[in-house]
């Protein structure tokens, strides 16, 4: 990599999953848009013929008359020559195949436990999570190896579980998890200050917010927006819409996305802990007991969706199709921004400017009544070669009850899938709040849903199947 009046040139970028549909393309146009970095993007991923489609459609973005920069996209046969040399590293990979999504998300319904979401915690995220551990423990191993000093940018859920196996196979790894949960709340408090306020056209950048708690399920305990407090606010907006839910047209959108919702279930929570929920209410939901989620009937009352792997599946074959247009030239690129900071966090590494974004990291104290060494989301100041954990605070003893079993439960199933150790993931299995069942009916479903994720599980878990 070279520099050249602040700008960085020659850049060498490994994208681990570099075929996927959705991530992948937004991260290409924010590179294009930005005037500032230039180099090479290597995308490497087990369905080649993905990647190759992306590096046409790369270089069309990247050839975009309004582009401000250029990259060129080459697909890698392996994870050395993608990685080798690298100065950063985007992994954003789906663990396994619909089918075994299918398994996670649908065989607990069998048994009464219902999942919005399935890909964190519950039954579905910890099936999801011993088939990725040891995609990320080689991911990991080849890190070390081949680019050792690189910067590692994760989106991959079970994002928490994913951060903490590349530390826990290459402590000297720089590593962290990127999430957006955390934008879509602060959107939601420009939408109040727009209701409650009239003070309309305020940015999330403008929404100030001390950030704690573990991926997907992080919390808020001040929020300001140019010197106003947002705390008496969102009580009293939490007030007005409780009953109703909240959407920013004031209609029930909620209900024609997989992914939309009306906020209650928010909104429950602060009123029950006094704190803001940072999260969807889709992943919220997931981690507290089955209020939310006794079934579909009981979502559809807190309004928001449960999303199935049918409407996935669906939502791949148009993804599918549009990939195919675009790699073509059958359909126009549209240049916009994705809303995510990768591309910002990765100038700030370069020493480009200086900034502050909730991240998931190792905790190094930023949450002091948090084990040392567990991953938590947390603000931290980004800037050359360097991340900084912003100091959060303890969690109030309330939250701190709602999340340290979840932290529990993730060192578990990290040592579990390490070991292949099916004794001590059933353990953490029956300790989900979600998994309300007899041990004998979470025996069944623990079997049934290894043998439908077997395929992804290593050899020494066989002879347990």
């Amino acid at each position: 990599m070279a520099f050249e009046n602040k700008r960085a040139r020659s850049l060498r970028i490994a994208y681990i999953g570099g075929g996927s549909r959705g991530w992948a393309w937004g991260f290409m146009k924010d590179l294009a848009m930005d005037g500032d970095m230039e180099g090479e993007v290597r995308l490497y991923d087990i369905d080649q013929e993905a990647a190759k489609r992306n590096e046409i459609i790369g270089g069309r973005i990247s050839a975009h008359p309004n582009a401000l920069s250029r990259w060129s996209y080459n697909t890698a046969s392996s994870l050395k020559n993608a990685l080798t040399g690298a100065d950063f590293v985007v992994i954003s990979i789906l663990p396994g195949t619909f089918k075994e999504m299918r398994c996670d998300v649908h065989e607990p319904e069998k048994f009464g436990i219902y999942q919005s979401v399935g890909d964190s915690t519950g039954p579905g995220g910890l099936m999801r999570a011993l088939r990725t551990i040891p995609m990320f423990v080689e991911i990991a191993e080849a890190v070390k190896a081949f680019c050792p000093e690189a910067w590692v940018i994760n989106y991959t859920n079970p994002m928490s579980l994913c951060i903490n196996t590349l530390y826990e196979i290459f402590p000297g790894i720089k590593a962290f998890g990127c999430c957006h949960e955390v934008f879509g709340t602060q959107k939601l408090l420009c939408s109040m200050l727009a209701d409650q306020c009239g003070i309309e056209g305020a940015g999330r950048e403008q929404i100030k917010t001390n950030v704690l708690g573990i991926n997907h399920f992080t919390w808020f305990d001040k929020a300001s927006f140019e010197g106003i407090d947002l705390f008496p606010i969102y009580h009293e907006f939490s007030e007005k819409y409780y009953n109703t839910g909240f959407t920013k047209d004031k209609d029930d959108n909620w209900m024609n996305s997989s992914f939309n919702s009306s906020h209650r279930v928010k909104l429950d929570l602060f009123r029950r802990y006094g704190l803001i929920a940072a999260a969807g209410d889709r992943h919220l939901a997931e981690f507290m007991p089955p209020w939310y989620l006794k079934d579909p009937e009981t979502a559809q009352s807190w309004k928001f969706g449960l999303t199935t792997v049918d409407w996935r599946e669906k939502d791949l074959e148009e993804k599918l199709d549009r990939s195919r247009r675009l790699a073509k030239g059958e359909e126009e690129i549209e240049l916009s921004g994705s809303g995510e900071e990768g591309h910002l966090l990765i100038k700030a590494l370069l020493g480009l400017g200086d900034m502050i974004s909730n991240v998931n990291i190792p905790n190094l104290g930023q949450i002091p009544n948090l084990p040392l060494g567990a991953v938590v989301e947390t603000n931290a100041l980004f800037r050359y070669d360097y991340i900084a954990p912003v100091f959060a605070g303890e969690m109030p003893d309330n939250v701190l009850a709602l999340t340290m079993p979840h932290v529990i439960n993730q060192k578990n199933i990290l040592k579990a899938a390490i070991n292949c150790d099916p004794s001590l993931a059933f353990s953490a299995f029956m300790n989900d709040p979600l998994v309300k069942l007899l041990p004998e009916e979470g025996k069944a479903l623990f079997k049934s849903m290894i043998e439908g994720t077997a395929a992804f599980l290593p050899d020494k878990w066989k002879r347990h199947i």
